[in-house]
């Protein structure tokens, strides 16, 4: 207890510092922004992590070249950078979810999403709750615990700097995202498109017929038939979302290796 007092009190500005960037990742990680976690178990679990990385880590803060406010707001921005990364590849499954709600007729229904209190098309929050409850089961969400740890190696504090290196990694990780949703919804949207075309040739061949009031429901069925069938695989698709996230992660910190 004593110790932990010391550098609370004693390390108050390392401390302040240190708290700064794991509530970047804690605002905005996939894992620990939801608003199902009750405030004070975040505030709880971020003043735990800072007490343990301020007792461990030996630093000395210059605020002669810099202003501690600034140091304050760099800080801020390398936790919310590395929890941004995690999340922009978890809305990939909202946009795969979209495409796939628009092609099977779930187009105009959306559902409210408890975590982050916004309505998400259907089938994007059923991916994307499982790809969470994936990654949970592999204790994915370590990635970003070791990720904060390992960050003090490549951005000690008060060293980072938003340069357009930065600025082109997060661009194209939004432009991934969106490719990796589009990838994702291509076998169904091919599916579909299959079924529409069956469906064009029986109204040629059989004009009596309602094509809409028969493709409407069969195109759910499909959807749905093949969204069940293909679940299994998706453990192999959140693995690779899991190592594009690391990846990821990773070439934002090496940015600042003096090579």
């Amino acid at each position: 207890m004593d110790g932990i007092m010391e550098t609370i009190f004693g390390k108050y500005e390392m401390f302040l510092l240190i708290l700064a960037r794991v509530s970047g990742i804690f605002f905005i990680s996939p894992f620990f922004s939801s608003q199902n976690i009750p405030i004070s178990m975040k505030t709880g679990f971020s003043l735990l992590i800072s007490i343990l990385l301020a007792m461990v880590l030996n630093v000395n803060i210059s605020l002669r070249e810099i202003g501690f406010l600034e140091l304050i707001f760099k800080e801020l921005a390398v936790g919310t950078i590395i929890g941004f990364i995690g999340y922009a590849f978890f809305t990939a499954f909202y946009v795969m979810g979209q495409i796939i709600d628009m092609k099977i007729g779930f187009g105009m229904v959306n559902v409210m999403d408890p975590q982050h209190r916004v309505q998400v098309p259907i089938m994007g929050n059923f991916y994307y709750i499982l790809a969470f409850l994936t990654l949970l089961s592999i204790n994915g969400h370590h990635i970003v615990i070791n990720a904060l740890v390992d960050s003090y190696k490549f951005i000690p504090i008060g060293k980072f700097v938003f340069d357009r290196n930065i600025m082109d990694i997060l661009i194209n990780l939004i432009a991934e995202t969106f490719k990796i949703g589009f990838q994702l919804s291509i076998p169904i949207v091919a599916i579909i498109f299959i079924v529409d075309l069956l469906l064009a040739i029986i109204a040629r061949s059989i004009p009596q017929m309602n094509v809409f009031v028969v493709g409407m429901p069969l195109k759910i069925f499909i959807g749905l038939l093949f969204i069940t069938i293909s679940t299994p695989i998706f453990y192999s698709i959140t693995m690779g979302i899991y190592n594009k996230i690391t990846e990821h992660i990773y070439s934002f910190l090496k940015l600042f290796i003096k090579g």
